[in-house]
C-alpha cells in the first residue's frame, strides 16, 4: 500500500511537472514592446540634410519625422531578461553624435539596462529632413553649422520612443516572412556593379536587392507593431523641395499606420507602430527613370507616395500570410573600429592579399554628385562665401602623396580624414550585431551597396551557421561615414565610389570586423575595445541667423487671416488658406502642430488633421523683414465625410526682448458636400 502511495504521488507530481512545463513551452518567448515619437527639427531656415545644397533650406512641413523602437526581451534564452532595442529614425542619418547623446540619456534612466551593446539606431536616410545634427563639420558645412533645436528635438524623440517601447513592454512574439519587391528601386550605378565577378552579380540578375524582410510584434495574439527592411534610397523627393517630409519610407509607415491601422498620432497612448528601415541601399534609388523626381510619374510628392504605399503594400502583404516564430535567444556584440587604419586579412579580399585602409578621404565622383538622384554637394558656389567653411580651413586642403597611393583609383580631392584639430568625419565607429532570435542585423555606419552588403551577409551566415536570408545589413546604423563599395565598384569612381571614406578595402575591412563579432557569439564569447569615439559637442560652431524677432504688419496681428477660404468644396479639391505668422523656431511644436482640419460635430470642433497628415502642407515665408507668412493647404480625401469644416494655424511669435507669446488664427467655416 506504501509503494502504491508512493507512486501515485510520483505520477501525480510527474503529471503537474509536465503540465508545467507545457505552459512554459507554451508561454511567448519573448517580452516585446513598441513606441514612437516626434523627432521634427526647425522648419523654417535650415538647411536640408541629405543632397547637401546651399540653398535647399526648410520652409515647412508637409509629413512630421518620427522616432520608432522596438523592444525585445528574452524570456526563455540563456540569459533571461536579455534585451535589444531598434530604432529607426525618419532622419537622413544617425550620427555619431545622435548615438552619443542618446545612450547618455539612456543611462540616467535605465542604468546599465539599455547601452551601447544592445541599442541600434538607424536612419531610413530621407533628403528631406533639416540638417545640422553632427558634431562632425563635413555634415555641417552646408546647413551653416552645428543646430541644436534640431538635435535636440531628435535626441528627445529618440529617448522618448525607447520610453514609450518600454513602458508598453509585455509578453509576445514576433513572426518573421520575407518576400520580394521588384517595383520600388533600381540600380543608379549599374556600371560599377557590373565591375563585380559573373558569379557574384548572378544572385541579383536584375541588378536590384529585392529582398524585403517583416518582423511583426505580437502581444497576446494581437499585432502591435511591424519593422520592414527594404533598400531603396529616401530620394523620391528632389533637392528642390523645402517641405519637411520622411519620403517615401516615411509615406509607407503612414500608410500603413494611419490609413490602415487608423492611428491619431497625437491622441493614441498606444499605436500601431510600423517603420520601414533600410538594409543595403547604397545604389539603389526609387527614381525608376534614373532622373531626379522622374519615375514612375513626373511629380516627386506622388512619386513619394506610390514608391512608398508599395513598400507598405509588400509588407502588410508579408505580415498577412507571416508563420515562422522567430525561437532562440536575444544576443549582441558591439565594439569600436578605427576604420582609418584596419589591417584586413587574405581571407577576406578578392584577390587574397593583405591590404589595409587609409585615413578618409573624398574623390572627385563625390563632388559631382549622382545624377539619377541629385546634383553634388553645394558646400561653395563660385562668388559666394561660406562662413562655416571659412572658419575651418577653407578649400585649400593638402593631399600628402602617401594618402593618394592608398585610395588607389580615387583622385582625392578632400583629405577629410587629416583636417586639424578634428577630423570632418569620425573614423572611431561602432560596428554591431544583434541576434533577435534566429535572425541576425549587423550594423554599417555607412551606405553600403547591395553587392557589399551581400559579401558581408554570406561571410557573417557561414560563421554563424545559418542561410544567408537570416542575416541582414542594417545601414546608416549608430554613426555615418558616407559610402560602402566592393574593391571592384571602388575601381570604378563612380559617385558612391569615390564616397567610400576609407579607400578601396573599406567593405572587406567591414566583412572581417564584423565576422570577429560572429565568431565570438558563436563562440560566446565577450568583446571589448579600448578605443572611444571622440566627443565633440563642446566643440561646434553655428553660422545659421537665428529669430531676433517678429513683427506683423500694420494694422495687422499674429494668426490674421489673409486668403480666406472659400464657402464649399468637394473631394479632391484643395482648401488655401494665407495667414500672418511668425517664425517656427520660436517653438517647434514637436508632438504637436501648426496647423489642424476641425470638423463641427454639432457640439464642437474636433480634429481630423494636422501637419502630419499626407492631406496637408504647411508653408512659411518671410515676406518683409521680420514680416512673415503662413500658406496652409488641405486637398480633401476622397472619403472625407461632408460637413462643416475649418482651417486653425497656431503658431508663437518672438518680441523684440525676447518674451515668445502663442497665437491662434482661424478660417471661415466651409461646407464640405460629395
Amino acid at each position: 500500500m506504501a509503494h502504491t502511495a508512493i507512486r501515485s504521488v510520483a505520477l501525480a507530481a510527474a503529471l503537474s511537472l509536465s503540465a508545467c512545463l507545457h505552459l512554459a513551452q507554451a508561454a511567448p518567448a519573448f517580452q516585446v514592446g513598441v513606441g514612437m515619437s516626434d523627432i521634427t527639427g526647425e522648419a523654417a531656415e535650415v538647411g536640408m540634410m541629405g543632397y547637401a545644397s546651399l540653398d535647399q533650406k526648410t520652409s515647412g512641413i508637409h509629413q512630421r519625422l518620427r522616432a520608432r523602437a522596438f523592444i525585445v526581451q528574452d524570456n526563455r534564452g540563456a540569459t533571461p531578461g536579455k534585451s535589444a532595442v531598434v530604432v529607426i529614425t525618419d532622419t537622413g542619418l544617425v550620427t555619431q553624435a545622435i548615438h552619443q547623446a542618446v545612450l547618455a540619456r539612456l543611462a540616467t534612466r535605465y542604468g546599465s539596462l539599455y547601452n551601447e551593446q544592445n541599442v541600434l539606431i538607424s536612419a531610413t536616410h530621407t533628403h528631406a529632413g533639416p540638417g545640422g545634427y553632427s558634431h562632425y563639420a563635413l555634415y555641417n558645412i552646408t546647413v551653416l553649422g552645428f543646430q541644436k533645436a534640431t538635435f535636440n528635438a531628435i535626441v528627445d524623440g529618440i529617448v522618448e520612443a525607447i520610453d514609450r517601447a518600454h513602458a508598453n513592454k509585455a509578453p509576445g512574439d514576433i513572426l518573421l516572412n520575407q518576400g520580394e519587391l521588384t517595383n520600388a528601386s533600381r540600380n543608379r550605378s549599374s556600371a560599377a556593379f557590373r565591375r563585380n565577378p559573373a558569379q557574384d552579380r548572378a544572385v541579383f540578375p536584375q541588378e536590384i536587392d529585392p529582398l524585403m524582410t517583416v518582423l511583426t510584434f505580437q502581444q497576446a495574439g494581437r499585432a502591435v507593431g511591424a519593422l520592414s527592411l527594404f533598400p531603396t534610397h529616401g530620394t523620391s523627393m528632389t533637392n528642390t523641395n523645402t517641405l519637411i517630409s520622411g519620403d517615401n519610407k516615411g509615406y509607407a509607415a503612414y500608410h500603413w499606420e494611419h490609413e490602415v491601422a487608423g492611428v491619431r498620432y497625437r491622441a493614441d497612448g498606444k499605436p500601431f507602430v510600423a517603420a520601414f528601415a533600410q538594409t543595403n541601399p547604397g545604389d539603389m534609388s526609387p527614381n525608376l527613370n534614373l532622373k531626379p523626381g522622374s519615375g514612375p510619374t513626373e511629380d516627386e510628392f506622388e512619386n513619394t507616395r506610390i514608391i512608398g504605399q508599395r513598400q507598405s503594400d509588400k509588407a502588410r502583404e508579408l505580415a498577412s500570410h507571416a508563420n515562422q516564430v522567430l525561437s532562440g535567444e536575444v544576443d549582441y556584440r558591439m565594439r569600436f573600429v578605427d576604420m582609418s587604419r584596419v589591417q584586413v586579412g587574405s581571407a577576406y579580399t578578392p584577390d587574397s592579399q593583405v591590404h589595409s585602409t587609409c585615413p578618409a578621404a573624398l574623390g572627385a565622383s563625390f563632388a559631382a554628385g549622382s545624377t539619377e538622384d541629385g546634383p553634388g554637394p553645394g558646400i561653395a558656389q563660385e562668388g559666394t562665401a561660406n562662413p562655416f567653411l571659412t572658419a575651418i580651413g577653407g578649400l585649400l586642403f593638402p593631399i600628402p602623396d602617401s594618402l593618394r597611393q592608398c585610395h588607389g583609383a580615387k583622385e582625392v580631392v578632400i583629405p577629410v580624414g587629416l583636417m586639424q584639430p578634428y577630423p570632418w568625419v569620425p573614423e572611431v565607429l561602432p560596428l554591431q550585431l544583434v541576434r533577435v532570435g534566429n535572425l541576425y542585423l549587423a550594423t554599417l555606419p555607412g551606405e553600403p551597396t547591395i553587392m557589399s552588403g551581400y559579401r558581408i551577409r554570406r561571410q557573417l551566415a557561414q560563421t554563424l551557421g545559418v542561410p544567408v536570408n537570416q542575416v541582414l545589413v542594417v545601414g546608416y546604423s549608430n554613426a555615418y561615414t558616407e559610402y560602402i563599395t566592393t574593391p571592384e565598384e571602388y575601381s570604378h569612381q563612380d559617385y558612391e565610389g569615390g564616397s567610400t571614406l576609407f579607400g578601396p578595402w573599406t567593405q572587406p575591412a567591414y566583412m572581417q570586423e564584423l565576422d570577429k563579432l560572429a565568431q565570438a557569439m558563436v563562440r560566446g564569447e565577450n568583446v571589448s575595445t579600448a578605443l572611444r569615439p571622440r566627443d565633440l559637442s563642446c566643440c561646434q560652431l553655428n553660422f545659421q541667423t537665428g529669430v531676433v524677432m517678429d513683427l506683423p504688419p500694420l494694422g495687422k496681428t499674429f494668426g490674421t487671416v489673409l486668403q480666406d477660404a472659400q464657402a464649399s468644396y468637394q473631394p479632391g479639391q484643395t482648401v488655401a488658406v494665407r495667414f500672418q505668422s511668425a517664425h517656427p523656431k520660436n517653438n517647434l511644436r514637436r508632438n504637436g502642430s501648426f496647423l489642424e482640419v476641425q470638423r463641427w460635430n454639432g457640439n464642437q470642433w474636433v480634429s481630423v488633421a494636422d501637419d502630419g497628415d499626407w492631406s496637408t502642407r504647411y508653408r512659411w515665408r518671410r515676406t518683409f523683414g521680420a514680416e512673415s507668412v503662413v500658406d496652409i493647404s488641405w486637398t480633401i480625401p476622397a472619403d472625407q465625410a461632408a460637413g462643416t469644416y475649418r482651417i486653425v494655424h497656431d503658431g508663437n511669435a518672438k518680441s523684440l526682448w525676447g518674451t515668445i507669446s502663442s497665437f491662434r488664427g482661424t478660417s471661415r467655416p466651409f461646407a464640405v458636400s460629395p
